[in-house]
């Protein structure tokens, strides 16, 4: 039996080869849990056919273990793959979409009946996790289904020898997919002609909504900067970056400074989109001033074939949605939505099953850091040290990704977004059905974050309720600790340091600063930022400003001109007076230590963002405008609260001394400092070496790099968010592996 992702990636082909090129007869079945292999040999046989498997297996492919089972079998005239096979309710690992396989694109100019079909796929490549119904992976459990292959087609999935060998979404330009080009009252079909009109448009500044491997994508020349400007208008976004995809590596290196960690992302089968730095100015409305672009290859045939009709080496390729609404995957639902902001939508008569959108990451010291986590990685597993089977973690709010228990395996959702909104609660209840019937999933104990707001956490106690089973809350910043925990399989006592936005503490205020003491059990909150007054509540976190003020009110002197600074000077001083009555007179003020909150504040005080448009815009920009260099540090006192009143002062004093540059690296120097000053005190008092870092302020790359360079010259041991985000789309992980920990010790 081999067990781990072997479905969907040509693993059955791969199989027979191995065992016809060693005169081996036998046979190869999908089984629901795995891959069975049977094959008429010795020990010794079996053995070395078992470490060739580790070997030689195909790319895309994760082998997780491999038994041998000694048993009677009848005699075998050769070696087949034979049909597959239901198991009760156990469940193989499902493939995440593959990007296109060089061979294929080869086959795009070359082979007869497949020259310019742009859904050319093989064993080693191809839509996967977005266009399956249920297991065993084979066609019928597809949204191939209804193509019925062409006699040349059937004959190469018959064919061992062939590459397309028993590979389920085989078609070609006689019997698969179609696309057509919706615009105004035109309708275009055939691949030349629409990509012609494509290419038209986008060479004359004009946007086109494309359907992709998980749903659509909006697309315009990203050297264009009307074309740029009119499609945020036109898609309600603005500021916050847009993605890019480039012809190929090399142009992409022209335009990019890539490492060569962020190199192998960008040309693996994932095809993620990576956060580099930005070297050559694309439309300055692609990243709105920031230093970095989310740079991505084409992973589609059509991708690859477009490139070949436009002029531009670049273009914008954006998720389908308006605001802040899921990505769209319905063909008549992106004709009504995205008609009107495009003018142009090109979408196949394949069905997308499971919605999914681009998976984002950012390489940080040469380690790969999650930033959303979708096509190309879910679903894939995080194996864990405990069995989580039946357990369902609702995830937080923002950000969400739910999680799923599978015995010692936790299957993490695809990124679903911010749960506030009803649209995008549809698609967090549609996730949660997907992955139920997917992976013959019941629910047997749930557990969701402790803040009682959330959509979430209203959804877990409604399946408790539902389904008779226990409900566990879990503290928010507890969870992101743990979601580390889980992904090395860390034991025992560690030392938890998050920084955070926010999250629902256990005194009722908001947190995100946090300095825990933890176990797989319980944690002990060893210390904190200031609380500090957040006027107007989430009103603070889109306006900055507000934390600034808060900031300088509760630091500074009661004879301190706050009129004198360019920021105060910026605001209407109605609404300034209005804010400022709020946090003297505590009306609407909720206390927070958030560490988001902190980079807001001072982000708005050098005036680089005194409104967020966008979540995170103002921490992105203070990052963003570090070009000095040096290990300066503000001064800041530390105990059980840590105190930053010294370095609001010293900042409000260099505003109009030094550069911008300087006070935000200087800033940011303060806070790793901060964490290694208080990370010293709690191993001098407990001996703990090993650190788990997370939260959504350790994806910036600058605080994380000095952060795990500070504490690593000091001896600690750190561990960091990898197969999951440091941001709240892992909070799923970590609930889940609490639960899984906690039902185990009272079993």
């Amino acid at each position: 039996m081999v067990r781990g992702l072997v479905q969907g990636v040509g693993f059955r082909p791969f199989i027979h080869r191995l065992a016809t090129g060693r005169a081996l007869r036998g046979e190869v079945t999908n089984r629901s849990d795995g891959v069975v292999v049977t094959l008429e040999c010795n020990r010794q046989q079996a053995e070395q056919f078992a470490g060739d498997i580790h070997l030689l297996a195909p790319r895309a492919a994760t082998i997780r273990s491999v038994e041998i089972i000694r048993k009677d079998i009848r005699s075998y005239a050769d070696f087949r793959i034979t049909a597959s096979r239901d198991v009760d309710n156990a469940v193989t690992e499902v493939s995440p979409d593959i990007a296109v396989c060089d061979e294929c694109l080869q086959d795009l100019v070359t082979d007869e009946g497949r020259i310019d079909y742009p859904f050319i796929n093989c064993t080693a490549c191809g839509p996967r996790f977005s266009i399956v119904r249920a297991l065993p992976y084979d066609r019928v459990n597809t949204t191939m289904a209804p193509f019925a292959m062409c006699p040349r087609c059937e004959g190469e999935y018959q064919d061992i020898s062939d590459r397309r060998f028993h590979a389920q979404p085989v078609a070609c330009n006689s019997c698969g997919p179609e696309y057509t080009l919706n615009e105004e009252e035109t309708t275009i079909k055939g691949i030349s002609a629409i990509l012609g009109r494509i290419a038209s448009r986008l060479n004359a500044g004009l946007s086109v909504a494309v359907k992709s491997t998980g749903g659509y994508n909006l697309m315009c020349d990203a050297l264009n900067e009307e074309a740029v400007a009119s499609l945020r208008i036109n898609k309600q976004r603005d500021r916050k970056p847009f993605a890019v995809m480039f012809r190929d590596i090399g142009t992409l290196k022209e335009y990019c400074s890539v490492s060569e960690e962020e190199e192998t992302h960008l040309l693996s089968w994932r095809r993620p989109i990576v956060i580099v730095d930005s070297t050559i100015p694309l439309a300055p409305s692609v990243s709105s001033g920031l230093r970095t672009v989310g740079a991505m290859l084409p992973h589609m045939p059509f991708h690859h074939m477009l490139f070949r009709y436009i002029s531009t080496p670049a273009v914008v390729l954006t998720s389908g949605n308006l605001s802040d609404e899921p990505i769209i995957t319905g063909d008549d639902e992106a004709i009504r939505s995205l008609m009107p902001v495009t003018g142009c939508v090109v979408s196949y008569n394949r069905e997308i099953s499971n919605r999914v959108d681009d998976s984002v990451i950012r390489v940080i010291n040469g380690m790969t850091g999650m930033v959303r986590r979708a096509r190309g990685f879910a679903p894939q597993p995080v194996e864990i040290a405990s069995d989580a089977e039946g357990i369902l973690a609702a995830g937080a709010e923002q950000k969400n990704t739910l999680c799923i228990g599978k015995g010692r395996q936790a299957l993490p959702g695809q990124y679903n977004g911010d749960v506030n909104n009803v649209a995008t609660y549809d698609f967090y209840r549609e996730t949660y059905t997907l992955y139920s019937s997917l992976f013959r999933f019941t629910p047997s104990y749930v557990v969701c974050d402790m803040h009682p707001g959330y959509l979430t956490s209203r959804f877990a106690g409604e399946i408790s309720e539902e389904m008779d089973v226990p409900l566990l809350k879990v503290q928010h910043h507890y969870a992101h600790a743990a979601s580390v925990m889980a992904e090395h399989q860390l034991g025992g006592k560690v030392i938890g340091v998050i920084m955070d936005g926010t999250g629902y503490g256990t005194d009722g205020n908001i947190w995100g600063s946090e300095f825990l003491v933890a176990t797989c059990h319980t944690f002990e909150r060893f210390a904190h930022f200031d609380y500090m007054k957040m006027p107007g509540g989430d009103a603070a976190v889109r306006e900055p400003w507000r934390m600034a003020l808060s900031c300088l009110l509760n630091y500074s002197d009661n004879n301190f001109d706050y009129r004198s600074l360019r920021l105060f000077q910026s605001i209407d001083e109605r609404k300034f007076s209005i804010v400022h009555s709020m946090i003297e007179q505590d009306i609407n003020a909720p206390l927070t230590c958030g560490a988001g909150r902190f980079f807001d504040a001072v982000s708005a005080l050098l005036m680089l963002c005194p409104e967020n448009v966008f979540d995170s815009e103002a921490p992105m920009r203070l990052e963003s405008a570090i070009a000095a260099r040096t290990d300066e540090y503000y001064p800041f006192s530390s105990g059980e609260t840590i105190g930053l009143g010294d370095m609001f002062r010293r900042i409000v004093f260099d505003i109009d001394r030094i550069d911008t540059s300087m006070i935000a690296i200087k800033f940011h120097n303060t806070i790793a400092r901060i964490i290694l000053d208080v990370c010293m005190k709690i191993k001098k008092e407990t001996g703990l070496k090993r650190v788990v870092l997370s939260g959504g302020v350790f994806q910036n790359r600058y605080l994380l790099g000095k952060t795990l360079t500070l504490l690593s010259e000091r001896g600690f041991t750190v561990f960091t968010n990898h197969q999951v985000p440091a941001n709240d789309g892992g909070i799923s992980l970590g609930q889940l592996f609490l639960a899984a920990e906690r039902r185990s010790s009272c079993a």
